[in-house]
């Protein structure tokens, strides 16, 4: 090959290579701005979602289950709402339904009015534990303003983000627990579930009638 020949094919491969690069540069210049519309959306939507808040929760008990022998709650700890270190060892003597709930979780938020309302009904026969795992202090500010309307709850909080991993839903959200007097774990449910219904009540009666 002569050196006219040789002058032409690297010519011509370096035309190649330089097309390719300017595609290459249009396609992550298209990408990127894709990706910066979309995560704005998405952004825009976590936080439309974040304040809006839904009259009830229509879930049902379908997906309750019940251990063939009762499992023995988590140790793991948590935050009281005045700052407080516990867990849910603390609350032995009373029967327990422990909810874990986030600002970003839609169904959380559906369903916490029925917590709400399920407290009040029991007062103190029922401890009924709403944990909080937002992270941020921006995140658990803005959840702990959205929890004063649903009265009686208080701000429980785990910003760790354990607690949920050590209940048997291992991490579900929302999710909720059934505990009895003596620390164990009766039913569980991970999703939403209207936490005041009459089926609600039925095994919430039947622990406590399990102590007398």
């Amino acid at each position: 090959m002569d050196d006219e020949a040789r002058r032409k094919r690297r010519l011509i491969w370096t035309i190649v290579a330089a097309v390719a690069v300017g595609a290459l540069i249009i396609i992550g210049g298209h990408a990127l701005v894709i990706y910066a519309v979309y995560k704005q959306r998405f952004e825009l939507v976590q936080v439309e979602d974040a304040v809006s808040a839904d009259d009830g929760a229509t879930g049902s008990l379908e997906a309750l289950l019940t251990p063939a022998d009762a499992l023995p709650a988590p140790t793991q700890g948590f935050l009281t709402p005045d700052g407080g270190a516990t867990d849910v060892s603390d609350f032995r003597g009373r029967v327990v339904l422990l909810n874990i709930w986030a600002m970003w979780c839609r169904p959380c938020r559906t369903e916490l009015p029925t917590l709400a309302a399920l407290d009040q009904a029991y007062g103190d026969e029922v401890a009924v534990v709403v944990v909080n795992v937002d992270r941020t202090p921006e995140e658990i500010e803005a959840a702990r303003a959205f929890l004063t309307e649903q009265a009686p709850l208080g701000f429980y909080s785990d910003p760790t983000f354990e607690l949920p991993f050590r209940l048997p839903g291992r991490g579900a959200m929302p999710q909720t627990v059934l505990i009895d007097r003596e620390g164990r774990i009766r039913a569980w449910l991970a999703g939403e579930a209207d936490w005041n219904s009459p089926e609600v009540r039925a095994l919430v009666d039947e622990a406590l009638a399990e102590g007398g």
